[in-house]
């Protein structure tokens, strides 16, 4: 296929898949279309025990080294306000985090991996993701044993703040750890007009609140990064009576792996003390989600070598406190985490959030180009 018959092929599937989003683990026809247009190209698929998403093998005159690249397939519950011609027709679905454009990319890398088949020192294994927004699809793609082979890795990400033909790569971590908590508090209800009766749990839960605070604050290094934020809070059903319990939830992100593992130590001790000094009881739930990214400092280098070598810009780029599940991949191979100017236009999440299209050409150049390279270094 040449050049320019393949980037408006690519268009026409991007649009297609922005049209049609699927909810994490929900990627069904999502699925469905992806194995349709790698088998026409003749591409192999692993028989894998997956609900939704896939793995492609391309394996070339050689069968090692084994190189892995990610994407993921799903889309988030948004509500698109675009005014694209393309824009999503499943109500309440929205690709608002650039997944479609990952999918893209990665379709047009093994389009034109085949094309090189013969003359790949090596094997490409590509991931297509299921369920990266509910944090475990990474983890269905691992327990298939896939990657055992798999000597390095590398996974995309949008970036809307970067320009087309622009990258960032950093060196460690690139996003979050990602976690979870419950605090439940128990006081004891009274007549609002009687408070001396009760104990106030939201009196309570303004002071664990306000407390947390200081974990970040006074107890972490000041050059550590790692956020506390309580993001919902209810107690109580109607204004005159103070309620028997309150419950918050909320989220923790740290880059440091002890830094994750102290902050719910101490999180709890100072919900059970603070509700003991007023004479109630706290008790924390604590939920574990994805660890933080840790791009390999070699493959770091090596990444932003060969996005040179594809005239490609090294945009300066500054770490994140977003969650990707890709960590879980590097947690047992080494590999990069990268981003990929797509525009600069609204954020992540942003119902307004779009990819300009000229972006995807270029990427897949490039992951070729970084497939090709990665392996004739390995080998």
């Amino acid at each position: 296929m040449k050049h320019m018959n393949l980037e408006q092929h690519l268009i026409e599937i991007f649009q297609e898949f922005h049209q049609f989003p699927e909810l994490s683990n929900e990627e069904y026809e999502t699925t469905a279309r992806i194995r349709r247009i790698l088998e026409e190209a003749g591409i192999e698929i692993l028989e894998l025990p997956l609900k939704t998403g896939l793995v492609a093998r391309i394996e070339g005159k050689q069968k090692e080294p084994v190189i892995a690249l990610r994407c993921d397939i799903d889309a988030l519950p948004v509500c698109e306000e675009t005014e694209l011609s393309y824009k999503s027709k499943n109500a309440g679905k929205m690709h608002a985090c650039g997944h479609d454009f990952h999918t893209t990319a990665m379709i047009g890398t093994a389009l034109r991996l085949k094309e090189k088949q013969q003359d790949l020192n090596g094997t490409v294994k590509i991931l297509f993701q299921p369920a990266e927004e509910s944090s475990n699809g990474a983890v269905h793609i691992i327990n298939t044993d896939i990657l055992s082979d798999v000597k390095a890795i590398f996974g995309v990400h949008s970036a809307p703040d970067l320009a087309v033909g622009e990258v960032g790569i950093i060196v460690g971590p690139a996003t979050a750890s990602v976690d979870r908590f419950e605090i439940e508090v128990t006081g004891v209800g009274a007549h609002a007009a009687h408070p001396d009766l009760g104990i106030d749990p939201i009196v309570i839960s303004a002071h664990i609140i306000t407390a947390l605070q200081t974990i970040v604050s006074r107890n972490l290094d000041p050059f550590d990064t790692a956020l506390i934020s309580v993001t919902n809070l209810h107690s109580g059903s109607t204004w005159n009576v103070i309620p028997p319990t309150a419950y918050m939830e909320g989220t923790v992100r740290t880059l440091n792996a002890k830094t994750r593992e102290f902050i719910p130590s101490r999180m709890r001790c100072i919900a059970e003390q603070v509700a003991a000094a007023f004479g109630a009881k706290a008790k924390l739930n604590w939920h574990p989600s994805t660890p933080a990214t840790n791009n390999s400092k070699v493959w770091a280098e090596f990444a932003k070598q060969i996005a040179i070598e594809k005239s490609l810009q090294i945009a300066p780029y500054s770490v994140s406190l977003i969650g990707e599940d890709f960590a879980a991949y590097q947690e047992k191979i080494e590999g990069v985490f990268l981003f990929v100017g797509t525009g600069k236009n609204f954020p992540l999440h942003h119902p307004k959030f779009y990819v300009d299209t000229n972006a995807i050409i270029g990427s897949v150049e490039y992951f070729v180009h970084l497939a090709e390279q990665s392996m004739n270094r390995l080998a």
